[in-house]
């Protein structure tokens, strides 16, 4: 049949709209899920050079802009990058030794405190509503030593191991430095050859984009670095206040689980409390209770917001979802670089997405200023915000 103007309607698709739409979008998908899962294989058989990478990237983010201060002052790259290299260093191994040291010093005391407090528990358990018998927790305390016993083999062989998980550790320790001394040196002509892959055409806005992530990255390793040193400092004076025991071991705990968002604070404050419950009892546990509610609060209302700017937009969902696909995937390692990754993709993503990025320069990107990190997009920090 013809129309009024003699042209001839195009013929109708037997396949309905919805179930092409559907089937675009499914091969689609399935071929990023298939990126995504070789992408994830690669990764987690060169687990031995990624994570030290990973490290030395998360590093050089926190020392590079003490080399362009001191570059900013007339100081020679190569110079100022053995001076931060060295400082920082020294600085950061200073701090982690000290937190270490503390927390394996205060360890015997602390498990032995842990192991009171699992008896006045088990009390409690018989004697108390519940009204469990001897026999009841008797028999679960066997299940766990046969399950120990049943595991024997592996315990071992991870024992003969260990020697050479030392060494491999070391290995990966210099390939750490090896990296970040070259990142902190050749970071920006390092950056230049690899963004040359990208075609002529969107070069520069991917540019953008690259510099937005990293300062990202900066304001997050910078934030939570921030954050831990306060989450210590302010429970561990309010534990010492209060005469808890370990007060020392307890904050070095905090500061070293406050590299996990969300999972890291609910362990350090739990085991707290739980030896502030034993140690002192019911009334102390509730104060240690308030006080690391109300450092979380601060962490998470003022501190990060201030610290991190626009650089870090994420949902606490989407945070919980990648530690948790982080520590599935790569173990601890995977659940503390999940959330610099995500921070870094986000910012991306909205960089290439922004209108506001496309007519940025590179060059007025800076990196070491958090305020400065992220794209102005009044939409979405407004809804972000609500």
């Amino acid at each position: 049949m013809s129309t009024d103007r003699g042209e001839v309607p195009p013929e109708r698709s037997p396949i309905p709209a919805v179930l092409r739409v559907g089937a675009a979008l499914s091969w689609r998908f399935l071929v990023v899920v298939a990126a995504l899962y070789v992408i994830g294989v690669i990764f987690s058989r060169l687990a031995a050079l990624v994570v030290p990478l990973a490290i030395a990237l998360l590093l050089a983010a926190l020392l590079a802009p003490a080399v362009g201060f001191l570059m900013a002052h007339r100081v020679p790259r190569g110079l100022a990058t053995a001076l931060v290299l060295v400082g920082g260093l020294l600085v950061l191994g200073g701090m982690l030794t000290f937190v270490v040291v503390t927390f394996v010093n205060g360890l015997p005391d602390l498990a032995a405190q842990l192991a009171r407090s699992i008896d006045t528990i088990s009390g409690w358990l018989v004697n108390g509503p519940l009204q469990l018998s001897e026999t009841q927790l008797s028999d679960f305390a066997d299940r766990i030593l046969k399950t120990l016993q049943d595991n024997q083999s592996g315990i071992t062989t991870g024992a003969i191991t260990t020697a050479a998980t030392v060494g491999e550790t070391l290995a990966e320790m210099l390939l750490v430095l090896f990296a970040l001394a070259f990142l902190l040196y050749d970071g920006p002509r390092i950056w230049q050859f690899l963004i040359r892959v990208v075609p002529d055409g969107p070069r520069r806005r991917v540019d953008v984009a690259g510099r937005r992530s990293l300062a990202a990255l900066v304001s997050y390793v910078r934030a939570t670095g921030a954050v831990a040193v306060v989450d210590a400092v302010g429970i561990g004076i309010g534990l010492a206040v209060l005469r808890v025991p370990l007060a020392v071991p307890l904050a070095a705990l905090v500061f070293i689980c406050a590299f996990v968002p969300i999972f890291g604070a609910v362990v350090a404050g739990a085991v707290a409390v739980l030896i502030a419950l034993v140690a002192n009892g019911p009334l102390t546990a509730v104060i240690v209770l308030i006080i690391v509610i109300a450092v979380n609060q601060l962490e998470s209302h003022i501190l990060q917001p201030f610290l991190l700017g626009r650089a870090v937009k994420l949902h606490p969902l989407a945070v919980v979802l990648a530690i948790a696909a982080g520590l599935l995937v790569a173990g601890i390692a995977g659940a503390l670089l999940a959330v610099p990754l995500l921070a870094v993709l986000n910012s991306a993503i909205r960089s290439l997405r922004s209108d506001a990025d496309e007519h940025v320069s590179p060059a007025d990107v800076h990196t070491s200023q958090p305020e400065e990190s992220g794209p102005d997009e009044p939409g979405l920090d407004t809804e972000a915000e609500k």
